[in-house]
């Protein structure tokens, strides 16, 4: 199976199946909804994901390892997913 979210940096096996299975099939998909709107929709799912997720997410799309993030730009995604609007499934699945 050629996945090209497994390729990215932070994202294993079990976090990309989380993330197909809430639309996220590609990299343009996980770019669109950003760190924080991926993170929502694998929670709104009834997936137990910490927070780590969220921060190896936002590492994927920066190519960094998410514990080389500052504690500021953890701060902000944290303070951001407070904030963050809860979609229904069909708007993140929509293309």
């Amino acid at each position: 199976m050629n996945d090209e979210l497994l390729h990215l940096k932070n994202l294993g096996k079990t976090s990309t199946q989380w993330l197909h299975a809430v639309g996220i099939h590609n990299v343009s998909d996980l770019r669109r909804l950003g760190a924080v709107g991926a993170y929502r929709a694998v929670r709104a799912r009834g997936f137990r994901a910490s927070k780590v997720l969220l921060y190896a997410i936002e590492g994927a799309l920066l190519d960094v390892h998410w514990n080389d993030l500052p504690p500021a730009h953890k701060a902000a995604l944290l303070g951001e997913l407070e904030t963050f609007p809860i979609q229904n499934r069909s708007q993140l699945t929509s293309r």
